[in-house]
């Protein structure tokens, strides 16, 4: 690959970048979806192994249906030809049902990465990774209990 094909694919997963995180802000599962290829594959600690456009569709509409206020504030994007990576913190309030649990209005705040394989434009392969632990128990869905000392 010459110095002109990587500024252009450089370029390309920067443009994939700037839109994913215009349509993650604006909470729109269908725009998100996307952003990938047809047969793409998703890897969640939420939604497990997410296979396709349509999967990958209801589970970000899954996320933004039980914390409709979600925001997103960028941290760092980083790009390696034919890889993106976005890393991000989120907030939220937990106001209608997530994993059987109803609304509780309780806050939470995550830190994620996405890692994105990308084709002609179009990501391929997304991994990504959060503590669904501590989302969890920010809701209300785990307990902890105290350390000993």
């Amino acid at each position: 690959m010459d110095r002109t094909e990587l500024q252009a694919d450089r370029a390309e997963l920067h443009a994939l970048a700037d839109r994913f995180i215009e349509v993650w802000r604006r909470r729109d599962a269908v725009a998100l979806a996307g952003c990938y290829a047809p047969n793409a594959v998703g890897e969640s600690p939420m939604y497990a192994t997410l296979q396709g456009r349509q999967a990958i569709e209801e589970a970000y509409r899954s996320f933004v249906t039980s914390f409709p206020d979600m925001t997103f504030e960028l941290d760092t994007i980083l790009v390696d030809p034919p890889h993106l990576a976005i890393f991000a913190t989120v907030n939220a309030t937990h106001v209608n049902e997530f994993f059987g649990l109803p609304g509780t209005n309780r806050r939470i705040d995550f830190r994620v990465a996405w890692l994105f394989e990308v084709e002609h434009g179009l990501i391929v392969r997304d991994r990504r990774i959060y503590d669904f632990t501590g989302i969890l128990l920010q809701v209300g869905l785990l307990r902890a209990k105290p350390a000993k000392p």
